[in-house]
């Protein structure tokens, strides 16, 4: 019994100075193996022993080598971009679907009507998928990530509350598991954007406490929580849910979504209705409608408009005031916005900051930085797509998906 423990502890090691190594050449893109040691502070040895095994299972590749000034040039390696997986966006009104390699660049992506069905959708997703998987070639796509917007249950694929009434309790990961040969995960779009981000986003400022908080903002807000490079859950899969938060009180008995809460009061519509309070437009109705008009109000505040300045001005108070709030409680390195708002970051920037504290004492304002998201609205299908990718870079070891049925028609 002990020595079977040492063996497993053993190979724990192993996959986890894997996942270091894989994890530096994400971030850095190419490095030898003398610059992979002394990053990642193993031996050259212990470096050459685990590039090897990376090699022979193809990912990481040789890319050249360094100018020498002296003796044998160095080989540099970056992760093997051969390696592909599929991921799956449902959006209210659309499903974006993408390929992307392991140093997540998407290489291909397509667009689709979201079916009002559920099995409608998910039969769009198996079409999709086979259609990539018969174009390349059938052992190419490793796995499929699927982001979903509500309540999801990440351990039985099971997408509890979804976008609409329809989207209640429905097993995505079982029902295309029964068609499909290859690992599927499902995950929150909020969470998938938020470790996009985080990975391949180039966060400098992400430094000893990695913390990342991610805010996504559009019918409402919500916050995907990045803590040493890992998302925080909750036990309940349901963490981030700082939409709910409130700060304004407000009179009446809702216990949920109240006047007061913080998407009422700081999301694109609540940036519609205030601009249309002040001129006398009349305000959205369907959340397409209000993103649109949230666009528009943005690029005439950029402009000079007064009204759009004032309404954007009063969401960037409550987006400041309800932003630091997490920041007191966490602490972050990093906070980035993910926002139709964006179009107007000039403006939208100064707003928030103009609520955080200041001066020296201030420790979790000190060296906050505070920045827009760098893929624009897409880094949830960036999240799906190399969902399947994301236990090599903990573990060092591929994820395995639920036991596939043998294939049938979806």
């Amino acid at each position: 019994m002990f020595q079977k423990t040492e063996i497993l502890r053993l190979q724990a090691v192993r996959g986890t100075n894997s996942a270091a190594v894989l994890q530096l050449l994400r971030r850095f893109d190419s490095l030898s193996r003398v610059e992979l040691a002394r990053h990642s502070g193993l031996s050259e040895a212990t470096v050459s022993r685990i590039t090897a095994g990376l090699l022979r299972r193809r990912l990481v590749r040789e890319d050249g080598e360094e100018n020498s000034t002296g003796g044998r040039p160095a080989t540099r390696l970056r992760l093997d971009d051969r390696r592909l997986a599929f991921g799956v966006d449902i959006g209210q009104s659309e499903m974006k679907f993408a390929l992307a390699t392991l140093s997540g660049k998407i290489v291909e992506s397509a667009t689709a009507r979201t079916p009002s069905a559920p099995a409608d959708a998910i039969a769009a997703i198996a079409a999709q998928f086979r259609g990539y998987q018969k174009k390349l070639a059938r052992n190419r796509i490793e796995g499929v990530g699927i982001s979903v917007r509500g309540l999801v249950n990440r351990q039985t694929g099971v997408v509890e509350m979804g976008h609409n009434a329809d989207w209640i309790e429905i097993p995505i990961r079982d029902e295309l598991q029964r068609g499909l040969r290859v690992p599927i995960q499902v995950d929150n779009n909020v969470r998938l954007a938020a470790i996009a981000e985080h990975d391949y986003g180039n966060l400098t400022g992400l430094r000893e406490n990695r913390c990342l908080l991610f805010v996504m903002i559009d019918e409402g807000i919500g916050i995907g929580v990045v803590l040493d490079g890992k998302l925080y859950y909750g036990p309940g899969d349901a963490a981030g849910e700082f939409g709910q938060m409130v700060i304004a009180d407000s009179p009446g008995s809702e216990r949920h979504d109240r006047p007061g809460c913080w998407e009422r009061l700081a999301s694109n519509i609540a940036l519609c209705d205030r601009y249309a309070d002040l001129t006398g437009e009349q305000k959205p109705g369907a959340n397409g409608d209000a993103r649109a008009r949230a666009r528009r109000i943005c690029r005439r505040a950029i402009d000079g408009d007064a009204s759009a300045v004032a309404a954007l001005r009063a969401i960037g108070h409550y987006l400041g005031i309800g932003i630091a709030n997490v920041v007191w409680g966490l602490n972050p390195d990093v906070v980035v916005i993910d926002a139709t708002m964006n179009e107007a970051w000039p403006l939208l920037e100064q707003f928030i900051k103009d609520e955080f504290p200041a001066g020296p004492g201030i420790i979790n304002f000190r060296n906050l930085m505070l920045r827009p998201s760098r893929f624009g609205g897409e880094g949830s299908i960036l999240g799906a797509a190399t969902l399947p990718f994301r236990a090599l870079f903990s573990t060092g070891e591929q994820t395995r998906g639920a036991k596939s049925a043998p294939a049938a028609a979806l």
